[in-house]
This record gives structure tokens, C-alpha cells and sequence, in this order.
């Protein structure tokens, strides 16, 4: 099994939140154009785990999805280069885990999140994973 985190703007027009997942049960994660993120998502496999990430003014991992599907061609883009996941609700983490509170881990220094910030999907190493998880039980 591998861990992921994935980032959505959680309001604005475009907006989607972990709540609303909630209510969905499961959705399409779609939308993702730059090439690296592209890369990190053709690596999903059904059964992985992934940290729901809420951007904007929030910047706060909030919740546990699950990887349902094997990426495929993103049915609304004419470009198949641009893939999809299906993703399920799994659960809230005990609470929010801030980007501020992740930067203040040592051993979080060269992961993408802290070094790319603009990338929307990424891998995440187990220790840092099991950290997160940790820190969201304080």
C-alpha cells in the first residue's frame, strides 16, 4: 500500500470539501494538469490511502480517502494525457493537521509538500504518514 496526499480548494465555485465527500461517499478525483502530480497519480493502485488536503486559506489536512480505481483517461478532457482516480470517504482525522504544524518537523524538510508547494498530488512517505496521524491525535 503507498500513502498520498491531495490537495482541494475547499470553497469558491470550483470548491469541494472533505465534508462534502463525506456526503458523496466517493467521488472522481480529476482535474490535475501538472505533468509531476500526473506522474504521482498514474502510480495510484486501488487499496491506497490518501490525505485529503484543503488549500487555500485553510492549508490543513483534514481527512483519510481511499484509492478505488486504477487511474484512467479523465472522461471530461478531450486530452488523454489527463487522468482520474476514484476516490472513497474513509474518515476525518482526530483533528486538522496545519501546513505550519508539518513545517516544524525536521524530517519533513524535503518532502514535496514543504518544498513544492504548489503541487497538488504527492506521495507520502510512511514515517511522515504515520507523524501526521500522530499529531492529529494531540
Amino acid at each position: 500500500m503507498n500513502y498520498w496526499l491531495a490537495k482541494q480548494e475547499p470553497s469558491g465555485p470550483r470548491g469541494y470539501n472533505f465534508e462534502t465527500l463525506k456526503k458523496d461517499k466517493k467521488t472522481i478525483w480529476d482535474g490535475v494538469h501538472n505533468n509531476l502530480a500526473l506522474k504521482h497519480m498514474r502510480n495510484m493502485s486501488p487499496g491506497d490511502l490518501v490525505l485529503f488536503y484543503h488549500t487555500g486559506t485553510e492549508r490543513q489536512a483534514v481527512g483519510i480517502m481511499e484509492i478505488i480505481s486504477k487511474p484512467y483517461p479523465n472522461p471530461d478532457e478531450d486530452n488523454k494525457r489527463f487522468i482520474a482516480v476514484d476516490v472513497k470517504y474513509k474518515k476525518p482525522l482526530k483533528r486538522p493537521v496545519t501546513l505550519d504544524e508539518m513545517k516544524k518537523q525536521k524530517k519533513f524538510k524535503d518532502w514535496e509538500l514543504i518544498r513544492i508547494s504548489r503541487l497538488s498530488v504527492m506521495p507520502v512517505p510512511k514515517d511522515i504518514w504515520e507523524t501526521i496521524l500522530k499529531i492529529s491525535q494531540k
